[in-house]
Order: structure tokens, then sequence, then C-alpha cells
């Protein structure tokens, strides 16, 4: 702790980060999110979590499912994600963001910033994503009502080389959470 001009305390500055959760629909990725946003508060971090369904309604209004304005979507997000990590916030980001070229420019953006980038694939298997179908999107996809579901008739990009892969088929929320933390751990971040 430093001492201000008044002689009060003032806590050091805190290290922001922008954790970027990406993966199929009904992946994990706001479950995981949620749970590792409440372990880094209760450790004294300042976070805030960008869920996407919050930013299409809100930020992102208007704005359709076409390559264009998914793109224009996650560079919003990467935007404010990188404000905010800029000025010491730990932004956690569960998003689709399905094309690689998009998640890459918001990469660059924080890279450009110096500012600390995680990407996270919640890698969780279709078959899964389809099975929990929190929004029922695979049911209405399969029903004929939906076309451009993300890994099923429109494409979903992989990242090539994310800072962690998760299994969530294999682990509990609280179990890709920790490892995340672990990874942000490693990293002097948290």
């Amino acid at each position: 702790m430093t001492t201000t001009a008044r002689g009060r305390q003032k806590p050091p500055t805190a290290q922001g980060a922008t954790i970027w959760l990406t993966g199929l629909p009904s992946a994990g990725k706001t479950t995981i999110a949620r749970f590792l946003a409440g372990r880094l508060r209760s450790e004294g971090h300042r976070v805030e979590v960008l869920d996407g369904d919050e930013i299409r309604r809100f930020l992102s209004a208007g704005l359709g499912f076409s390559r264009e304005d998914r793109n224009t979507n996650v560079q919003r997000i990467g935007l404010v994600a990188e404000v905010l990590a800029r000025n010491g916030v730990l932004a956690v980001v569960p998003v689709i963001a399905p094309y690689a070229d998009s998640r890459e420019a918001v990469r660059k953006r924080h890279e450009a910033s110096g500012t600390p980038y995680i990407e996270v694939h919640v890698a969780t298997p279709v078959e899964v994503c389809s099975e929990r179908d929190v929004k029922g999107l695979y049911a209405r996809q399969a029903a004929g009502q939906l076309t451009g579901l993300t890994g099923i008739d429109d494409p979903y990009e992989p990242p090539p080389a994310p800072a962690l892969s998760l299994a969530t088929q294999s682990q509990t929320p609280e179990e890709s959470a920790d490892s995340v933390h672990a990874v942000l751990a490693a990293r002097g971040l948290v």
C-alpha cells in the first residue's frame, strides 16, 4: 500500500487482463465465467463478466448473425474488454466468437496496448452441446426454425493455440474455472 498526500492508504494498482472464453453454444462458457468471476472477486480482484448474450441485447442490439455482424459484435466486445483490462479489471468474456480472424484482431488490440489477453477454448463437443441445449438453439435448428447455428450450419473455427483448452464434458464447471485460475496464477495475473 502507498500513502496519498492526505495520509490515506491507497491500494496498489491492480493488473488487469482479458480472459476470453470461446466455444460453441451451450459449451459452458458463461457458467465457467461465473464460477471464475466469483473466485476472483473473493480474492479481492476487480472483475467484470462481459456475457455475449447481454452484449448482443444492449451494446450490439440490431446486429444480425452474418459474418460481418458477428465480427462487429466481437470487435465491440474486444474493445470494451481491452479498456477494462487496461484499467486494472479482470474482464472475463464468455462469447462464441466463431471466427479466428475476429479473435486475432482482438488479441492484436490487446498486444498493441500491452494488455494481457488469455484465450481459453471451451472445447465441448457439439454432441454434448446439443444435449445441454441451454437456450433451445439446437432443437430449433433441428426443427428447421433456425439457420446459421454456429458449429452446425455456420462454421466455428477453434483457436489454433489457446492458452488453455477445456474438455467440459469430463470435468465440472468449478474444475474448469480452477484450471483457468491456474493459468492466470502461472502468468502472475492473480
